[in-house]
């Protein structure tokens, strides 16, 4: 089907959106990357998309990526190392695991919404927003070219 065309662009909203509110009482950030096929090792090509997202540069290393391979249904998260530092080991799994009951009904969107909510939940419990935050990366959703 294709990364660009796997959701409606009622769906691409609601994601984008669901990034807006997540950030909205953080310094944290969120980005969505989707392909159709992963090249690779799903955390490797992740990792990648990470620093090709400029993710690592944000002031307090509290960005957060969700990769999807739509063709091959395969995904990941990755936390930096400022919120990988304050969460407990098995979070980003719970995160994981919430997402894929999802996914498996076939509630693609869905599941990814609730994705970005717990993790924007978690980053407004250690990152709070503060008066001076900017937005320093796109919300915009990432699409293979």
């Amino acid at each position: 089907m294709g990364a660009t065309k796997f959701f409606t662009k009622e769906q691409q909203k609601a994601i984008v959106q669901s990034i807006v509110n997540a950030e909205l009482n953080t310094s944290g950030e969120v980005r969505v990357r989707i392909d159709s096929k992963c090249k690779g090792d799903v955390l490797d090509v992740a990792a990648d998309y990470f620093k090709k997202l400029k993710m690592h540069e944000t002031e307090l290393r509290n960005g957060v990526l969700f990769y999807l391979s739509v063709d091959d249904h395969k995904f990941a998260i990755l936390g930096d190392k400022g919120i990988n530092e304050k969460v407990p080991s098995d979070f980003w799994d719970h995160i994981r695991d919430t997402i894929l009951k999802h996914f498996k009904q076939q509630q693609f969107s869905e599941g990814l919404c609730k994705g970005i909510e717990m993790a924007g939940e978690k980053l407004k419990t250690h990152f709070p927003y503060k008066g001076n935050d900017i937005n320093e990366l796109s919300n915009d959703l990432s699409f293979e070219k």
